[in-house]
């Protein structure tokens, strides 16, 4: 019985000393799952914010970031859209945010792939965004490449992935 129960305890022990390294060590998987939600939150607004809370709210999107970032998106019916810098990207942010009313932004799906160096990663994602006051909801799939910049997982580029539409012929 004493080696039955010693057995037992030390089986809870490895059991939680697992769990608890992964709690403090989370892999690059899960960390950059949980930063593309903070960034679809970011860049998320609710009608009425203010004016403070719009500068703060940009200023958080933009540092998720790296500093040399690269944004290029073409989406339809609308402007393409190339962004150098998290500098631009800060100022692309605030005027949205004086612009429209009202953003909401969810990332659905994503498929990641981290490099084996585990410094890199692409998240292709489609990223789905709703303008108050639009009965349409915009819909683009999208190609974000992340990087492990001094221990933070920060986007350095964002592109629109080109769709095939409507029948060929």
């Amino acid at each position: 019985m004493k080696i039955g129960t010693r057995l037992f305890l030390i089986v809870v022990v490895v059991a939680a000393g697992i769990w608890i390294w992964t709690l403090v060590h989370p892999s690059p998987d899960r960390v950059i799952r949980k930063r593309l939600a903070e960034v679809a939150n970011a860049a998320s607004f609710a009608r009425g914010t203010g004016y403070f809370a719009n500068v703060t709210g940009a200023e958080r999107l933009a540092g998720f970031f790296a500093t040399n970032a690269e944004v290029d998106i073409d989406m339809p019916g609308h402007s393409r859209q190339s962004l150098s810098g998290r500098e631009d990207i800060l100022q692309t942010a605030l005027g949205a945010r004086a612009t429209l009313k009202s953003l909401s932004v969810e990332f659905p799906d994503v498929t990641l792939v981290v490099n084996r160096d585990k410094e890199s990663a692409i998240a292709d994602l489609t990223a789905e965004g709703r303008v108050a006051g639009d009965s349409d909801m915009f819909i683009q799939e999208m190609k974000f490449t992340l990087k492990k910049i001094d221990g933070k997982w920060l986007i350095t580029r964002v592109e629109t992935v080109q769709t095939l539409q409507g029948g060929g012929g």
